[in-house]
């Protein structure tokens, strides 16, 4: 047969590993392919750099916009918008299937990612773009598509999931935590992507798009990172039984006029620790789905790293490549739902909240009226005093709408009898 040609776009620690894959399993690959793989160049910035034992100099470029177009199948790992875009582009125009790990790119382009690969006959696969090795991207748009997915609710970044485990377990503050992850490589030199929640926002909208066939970009999906988790909201959650996770939650559900919608957002909210999730320790990823037929799956495993994510590409170079041997070319997108995304003042799930009171008689009875008064209903409330000995009110609602409880918060506030609102957090995963 043949070789099919692959051209690799990135050459760090994902790309210097898929290369060392493709050179030492070159055999296997072959056998699983149906013919050999061979790989024509290399992408990088810079020539000179030492980029690992066993990977041919001879093979490294600059010159990334030449290399797609004499390719047959192109893996991106370069990351960023552009200019893996533009190479992208080029190299489904070209011909050439792509495998890319890139979530930012199809967050934020994926359509006309798709459209420009559907009108060119070929694959665009990216299992490594949400949980590194963990198998999750194609059950949902293989195994799962003869199913109708409810809800999906995932930790899918390590690095926060490493901080907020690290406070929890030692007691440390945010800051000292994060310096930790830094220090044993978990976060990057500037971790904004990571505590802000922009990576985990890409990654759920590629996580609804497929689990509700549905466009869903970026800019669809409610963001709040774990900057302002504090000891204290640790603490408040441990006497509830609960942790603190950074959860990418996507369901399908109504909105205010009845239709079908889905909603999609990514913030930190209190698990009970039984919950499944609740007991994913250190950088690991972790993501929950419900389904009316298949009913409750769990997939876990190493969300980053070299050699996990190489994993996954190197799954779909296997796919894309056969494809190319066989003829023919695997799933699309589908977004024939076209389901509207609802905002996330419509969005509806408990509530923790946390207040400094006055210690005096009739406090409880005007903070449940304010919560009466915008239809707030509650579950549970506890009156307990901190360290300092001041009071403090804990109330657990039931289900409302993020609108409500802003609202809700924001009378709150102006009470004379409440000295601030220490504390919000959401509730999902059954009681707390």
């Amino acid at each position: 047969m043949e070789p099919v040609k692959v051209a690799l776009l990135g050459c760090g620690v994902v790309g210097a590993e898929v290369a060392r894959l493709l050179t030492t399993q070159a055999d296997d690959f072959a056998a699983r392919v149906g013919a050999p793989l061979e790989l024509v160049g290399i992408a990088v910035r810079r020539l000179g750099r030492d980029r690992g034992a066993g990977i041919d100099a001879s093979l490294f470029t600059t010159d990334a916009e030449e290399l797609v177009t004499r390719a047959d199948v192109v893996i991106e790992v370069i990351g960023g918008i552009e200019p893996a875009r533009s190479l992208v582009l080029r190299a489904v125009e070209h011909g050439a299937s792509v495998v890319t790990a890139n979530k930012a790119l199809l967050a934020a382009d994926g359509p006309a990612l798709y459209e420009a690969a559907a009108k060119n006959g070929v694959d665009l696969y990216y299992e490594a773009s949400v949980a590194g090795a963990i198998p999750l991207l194609r059950p949902l748009r293989e195994s799962l598509v003869g199913d109708r997915v409810t809800r999906v609710l995932g930790i899918v970044n390590g690095t926060t999931n490493y901080v907020l485990d690290q406070m929890h377990t030692t007691g440390m503050g945010f800051a000292e935590a994060v310096e930790q992850a830094q220090a044993l490589g978990y976060a990057e030199a500037d971790p904004t992507a990571d505590v802000e929640g922009f990576d985990a926002a890409a990654k759920a909208a590629i996580l609804a798009s497929l689990a509700f066939h549905t466009r869903v970009s970026l800019d669809d999906v409610h963001r709040e990172g774990i900057t302002e988790v504090s000891a204290a909201d640790v603490r408040a959650a441990e006497l509830q039984g609960c942790v603190v996770k950074l959860l990418a939650i996507c369901e399908r559900g109504t909105d205010a006029d009845g239709n079908e919608a889905v909603s999609v957002r990514v913030h930190p909210a209190m698990l009970p620790r039984e919950h499944q999730l609740g007991g994913v320790r250190g950088a690991f990823n972790a993501v929950y789905v419900e389904a009316e037929a298949a009913g409750q799956l769990m997939f876990y495993g190493p969300g980053a790293g070299g050699r996990p994510t190489a994993s996954a590409v190197m799954g779909d170079v296997v796919a894309v490549a056969r494809h190319k041997v066989v003829g023919g070319r695997g799933p699309g997108e589908s977004a024939y739902a076209q389901l509207a995304v609802q905002p996330m003042a419509e969005t509806v799930t408990r509530y923790h909240v946390r207040l400094d009171v006055a210690d005096r008689p009739g406090v409880l009875a005007q903070v449940a009226g304010v919560f009466a008064a915008h239809g707030v209903s509650i579950e549970a409330v506890q009156q307990r005093q901190d360290d300092a000995g001041r009071a403090v009110l804990v109330v657990v609602t039931h289900s409302a709408t993020d609108a409500a409880l802003s609202t809700t918060v924001d009378e709150l506030e102006q009470l004379d009898i409440v000295d601030s609102v220490a504390g919000v957090l959401r509730v999902e995963g059954g009681d707390a």
